[in-house]
């Protein structure tokens, strides 16, 4: 039997050989470093013999699924240490996630933050016995037997059809499907970070469990560096800085239903400002539809079947009605009230589209999940052949938006889910197909994200990069072959025959307040100036000697639509400039009498102590060519 290594050397595998073994032969200071091997796009134990022939890779230390290996690993060292220390807790799910693991746990008693210390210790010194983690195969009977005193395990079990494996590591046994570690000695750089609450298989109506987050990593210098990150994360935290800012808040009386204060909604409404412009300056129309629509278009376009539970419905003149959960329908409606051929083709329908959505109250996390957001929809009706140039156009609309804010971005193409979506299978074949094509003909790399996909068609996610390293969902590019027709859409094809166009939902932030929340930590709450609720600060040194200066000055700039405040407090000059420093102002403007005397003003930009006195005229230049220009601060 052979195998075949990336740089397209074959390997000879004698019976039994493990991937370890075969790392060996390569190479013994490589072997080293291993952490698994993956065989055929799967990921096995490096010490598991290898069963078939194909396509094989070592998994290294420090390549992405080694993280996934090792912090599945340290969840399993983690609930052996539970064990030890609380011999009645039973586990539910421990899988490894973004940045670390959890693990959810059935106490006696609930646990404190305080607790999580004793935990760690207790790894600590399991990881020291060097334990070999050790997989098993066992029956149905043999897991239910060994698992009798879990109904979270037996749950599981009884969900299962064929082999199943377990993983031991010295008086500790899991369900698991692996890869894990050889043993729990290379588990050495990990830390407990937080508790929270969850429910079992995430029903609300089962027992709410704890869960406890971790992180593992394979040098000391990773952990502490992620540590450092976590802590600037809290500083970033938007809700903190929202609150700071003045720039929205929240209310008892709406959980999940967020509200913009002054300055916020001046921030939003920018960015709403120029999402507008940009749009109509690509060629798109603007439309308003109504947030609530009678039950029959929502069975129409399937939402009814699909999305009932997360909608609001209400009764109307004894029909139901629901408020919107989506804009597409609203949309499909306005292309339908007038008659169109190949020429009109693509019509891009554009909306900032207000929408609800019925969140689980647990699942609401300031402006990152509410219950109503605004989603700068667009909805793009065209002929099939213009599916590619018409996607590669709105990928090229994205690369443009997103560097505004200096975010980087990959592209996942999410495919036809397994089952409850809409469609033949060929349909969707062709679809996805050319989205894939679109992405290759612009030059941008993809990663399958198989059954991910719409209930009617497949998409593309846009996952942005912050400036704290976060991978963030935002933009999506979904092709709908199916809802025009549910809808009966047609235009005239050039040869006078009627014909169904396809849709394509877009929206590149996906949700403003979303958007905002991750470009407010992004930023740190220090927004590029054309963005910034409050774009200058005029500070006259005397309030009386320096007034009428300033307040000249204020207006020249209120009539060029620059958003400017004037802070004529009886304060130390020291004072206000740490002030309008932390409410993280761009430009803060001193007057004194030299700046009166010379027609001056000498300014401080955020983040940066330096003063530069320069005449009214320059400093006006600059501050008009980097809104202007929208330009990002270095």
């Amino acid at each position: 039997m052979k195998v075949k290594c990336l740089d397209g050397k074959e390997l000879e595998v004698q019976q039994n050989e493990s991937g370890l073994d075969l790392a060996k032969k390569i190479s013994i200071s490589l072997a080293k470093k291993c952490v698994a091997y993956k065989l055929n796009g799967h990921i096995y134990d490096l010490n598991r013999p290898i069963c078939e022939e194909g396509d094989f890779v070592l998994i290294l230390e420090g390549d992405k699924e080694s993280y996934d290996v090792l912090n599945h690993s340290t969840s399993h060292l983690m609930a052996q240490a539970i064990q030890h220390l609380y011999p009645n807790a039973k586990f539910g799910f421990g899988p490894s996630i973004d940045e670390g693991f959890y693990y959810d746990v059935d106490f006696e008693e609930p646990i404190t933050d305080a607790d999580l210390s004793k935990i760690e210790k207790e790894m600590q010194k399991i990881s020291s016995q060097a334990l070999p983690i050790v997989r098993e195969e066992v029956s149905k009977e043999e897991a239910l037997s060994i698992f009798k005193d879990n109904p979270y395990k037996v749950e599981l079990i009884n969900g299962i059809e064929g082999t199943i494996s377990l993983y031991r590591q010295g008086d500790f046994v899991d369900l698991c499907a692996g890869p894990h570690l050889e043993k729990t000695s290379q588990i050495k750089h990990f830390k407990l970070l937080s508790l929270a609450g969850a429910y079992w298989r995430g029903n609300s109506s089962n027992k709410q469990l704890t869960r406890i987050y971790g992180t593992s990593f394979f040098s000391a210098k990773e952990l502490q560096d992620h540590l450092t990150i976590l802590e600037e994360r809290k500083k970033r935290d938007h809700r903190k800085i929202g609150k700071e800012l003045g720039l929205f808040m929240m209310s008892d009386y709406g959980p999940g239903l967020p509200f913009w204060l002054p300055k916020g909604y001046t921030l939003r409404r920018t960015l709403e400002d120029y999402w507008l412009e940009y749009h109509k300056k690509n060629g798109y129309v603007v439309i308003e539809s109504p947030i609530m629509l009678s039950k029959q278009l929502w069975e129409t376009s399937g939402h009814w079947d699909h999305y009932k539970e997360d909608m609001y419905i209400t009764m109307v003149d004894d029909n139901e009605f629901a408020i919107k959960p989506m804009n597409c329908p609203g949309a499909i409606l306005v292309y339908k009230n007038s008659l169109h051929s190949y020429k009109d083709l693509p019509l891009r329908i554009a909306e900032l589209g207000h929408v609800h959505r019925h969140e689980a109250s647990g699942a609401l996390n300031g402006l990152f999940r509410v219950r109503t957001f605004t989603q700068d929809d667009a909805h793009t009706l065209l002929a099939p052949e213009q599916i590619e140039e018409e996607i590669a156009r709105i990928i090229k609309i994205y690369d443009h938006m997103y560097s505004l804010f200096g975010l980087d971005y990959s592209i996942e193409l999410s495919t036809r889910p397994e089952d409850n979506y809409i469609g033949d299978i060929k349909t969707w074949d062709i679809a996805e197909a050319a989205l894939a094509k679109a992405c290759k003909d612009t030059g941008h790399s993809f990663k399958i994200n198989p059954g991910d996909g719409a209930f009617y068609g497949p998409k593309l996610d846009f996952k942005l990069k912050d400036s704290m390293n976060r991978i963030w969902q935002c933009g999506t590019v979904q092709l709908d072959m199916q809802l025009p027709g549910r809808f009966d859409c047609t235009y005239v094809d050039k040869n006078g025959n009627k014909a169904c166009p396809v849709m394509i939902h877009r929206a590149c932030f996906g949700s403003l307040e979303r958007f905002i929340a991750i470009i407010t930590e992004n930023f740190a709450g220090a927004f590029p100036t054309w963005l910034a609720p409050v774009q200058v600060n005029i500070l006259p040194v005397s309030p009386t000697a320096h007034i009428e200066f300033s307040t000249q000055l204020k207006e020249r700039l209120e009539s060029l639509k620059v958003r400017v405040e004037l802070d004529n407090r009886e304060e130390k000059l020291g004072y206000r400039l740490r002030e309008s420093s932390v409410n993280k102002i761009p430009y803060t403007l001193v007057i004194g009498d030299k700046e009166v005397e010379n027609n001056q003003v000498t300014y401080r930009v955020i983040g940066s102590s330096q003063q530069i006195t320069v005449s009214v005229d320059e400093f006006i230049d600059l501050l008009m060519k980097e809104i202007d220009t929208k330009a990002l601060r270095k």
